[in-house]
């Protein structure tokens, strides 16, 4: 799913959109698929990322793909899976 994805979105300020581990700050996880680029902080593995998440204080630990630029001129990540 991340390569189709990465295939449909781009952004002018970068050649490839990359899947990567992060950590979403959304207070309420519900059903939204993408998130604004201050809402995300990447991290290098899954184990990582899973270590900084406090699901408590609405940070989640995901897999996604981004940053790519919307419609609106925002940078934004899309939601591939939460990892917890």
């Amino acid at each position: 799913m991340a390569e189709a994805i990465a295939s449909l979105v781009s952004d002018s300020e970068s050649p490839v959109v990359r899947t990567g581990y992060v950590v979403i700050y959304s207070p309420k996880r519900g059903n939204r698929k993408r998130f604004p680029e201050n809402c995300v902080t990447l991290y290098a593995s899954e184990a990582a990322a899973l270590a900084a998440s406090q699901p408590e204080l609405g940070h989640y630990a995901a897999v996604a793909s981004g940053p790519s630029r919307s419609s609106e001129g925002f940078r934004v990540f899309y939601l591939v899976r939460w990892l917890d």
